[in-house]
């Protein structure tokens, strides 16, 4: 068993004021292709997540066929493919346009937009913001200023139920009841009609350009602003004709992410280390209601089964195909980057090091000290330092990191999970 190296102290990220970017906004997307040690890579930007029938059997086939046969899941809902050769760009592309999955060619990177996964399934929001991430995605399509934002700038739309109110997004859009919304950008937030709501997330964003711009300094995110940098979100939102009034920007306590299992007639489950092969992609096909959709928590939901027996029916077979489907799994809220050999930086192949856990904390691998795709809130964050060797720490956001050693590094990540207290909640 791989032993654990005594942590050293790391700077916290995000210290001070921004850096002032020196260089264009880099972020791989479905028709910008990354090098990649084991090839180019594509992000496939996938607004609140859904896929037709036809495109999820589009994306398997451009897996089988131009990739290395698997699809990996972001923590924004987004599929990657990597190992696509150098030569393939054309086809790739040429695939997903004609399966509707590239609206825009100027805007392709810019269509980062997640949606409460449940919502319209399990009554449990206040609207169905998977409508309001069609209109959005529309709207954002439809502006030529909208190619501005970088590829990391992130809307998150939640339904009522918290699920998305902590992912970290740029802009959120919050539903309440009685028709309204909370449209919240930074530390500001606005009610506004639900009706308006997306066009309330496009002025958000256009007021964190305009900030950007005066600040000067290169912002992609809108953590990345100077602090004191004034960002006029209720201007905005007057120049868009759309009804505002102040509101709390906590208009709602976060939940839990979502569970693997049978919702009503639905089924959830979760792709191991956010990754799937061809095959255990197709083991999702047919799709009962012709929809899939994919969420931040590197799963899948599969909406309108008959009954409840033909979900968990489906669900057993997917347990069979090796997704996760059960909250107990104890591969759960583990993730990793890509690791070696895919990453250059990369000191490990962290996918072949992951340990199971034992519930609790979410746990990332990581490779190197960018620490690609980890999660938000508190996490034990395990960071290879070299060939085998690992630096075990648990974060929690605004304190002070705390460090963890065992006598193997089973142990010491399933000490870190267990013993430490839950991500609170506001």
């Amino acid at each position: 068993m791989l032993a654990a190296m005594p942590p050293t102290r790391a700077p916290s990220p995000n210290q001070g004021e921004p850096p002032i970017r020196d260089r264009g906004d880099a972020c791989p997307g479905a028709l910008r292709l990354h090098r990649a040690d084991d090839g180019r890579l594509a992000r496939l930007r996938l607004p609140g997540g859904l896929l037709t029938s036809r495109q999820a059997d589009v994306l398997a086939t451009a897996a089988e066929r131009l990739a290395d046969g698997n699809l990996s899941v972001t923590s924004r809902g987004n599929i990657e493919l990597r190992g696509l050769g150098e030569s393939c760009g054309g086809e790739l592309s040429a695939l997903l346009a004609d399966a509707g999955l590239l609206p825009s060619e100027r805007h392709e990177r810019v269509r980062n937009v997640v949606a409460s996964p449940l919502a319209g399934i399990d009554g449990l929001g206040h609207a169905d913001v998977q409508l309001w991430a069609r209109e959005l995605d529309r709207l954002l399509c439809a502006e030529e200023w909208t190619t501005e934002l970088s590829g990391r700038f992130l809307f998150a739309l939640d339904d009522g139920r918290g699920d998305l109110v902590g992912l970290g997004g740029d802009v959120t859009l919050i539903a309440q009841s009685g028709g309204a919304a909370v449209v919240r950008l930074g530390g500001r937030a606005f009610r506004v009609p639900a009706a308006h709501a997306p066009r309330a997330a496009l002025a958000a964003a256009g007021a964190f350009l305009a900030a950007a711009r005066a600040a000067g300094n290169g912002a992609w995110r809108v953590g990345e602003l100077p602090g004191g940098q004034h960002v006029d979100l209720a201007g905005a939102l007057e120049r868009a004709g759309v009804d505002a009034e102040p509101a709390e920007p906590w208009a709602v306590s976060r939940s839990a992410p979502l569970a693997p299992g049978v919702i009503g007639r639905a089924v959830a489950v979760h792709a191991p280390l956010g990754r799937v092969t061809a095959a255990q992609w197709r083991a999702l096909l047919p799709l009962p209601a012709g929809e899939l959709r994919v969420t931040p928590w590197r799963g899948f939901v599969l909406p309108g089964f008959a009954d409840e027996a033909a979900a968990r029916e489906r669900l057993a077979a997917l347990a069979d195909a090796g997704h996760l489907t059960t909250a107990d799994s104890p591969w759960l809220g583990v993730g990793a980057c890509t690791g070696r050999p895919g990453c250059a930086k990369s000191l490990a192949d962290v996918r072949a090091d992951a340990v199971p856990g034992a519930g609790g904390l979410p746990v990332h691998w990581s490779g190197c000290e960018r620490r690609c795709g980890h999660p938000r809130g508190d996490w034990v964050d395990v960071l290879a330092t070299g060939e085998g060797t690992y630096e075990v720490t648990v974060r929690v956001p605004g304190e002070e990191w705390t460090p963890v050693t065992g006598r193997t590094l089973t142990e010491t990540v399933t000490t870190a999970r267990t013993t430490t207290k839950p991500t609170a909640t506001r």
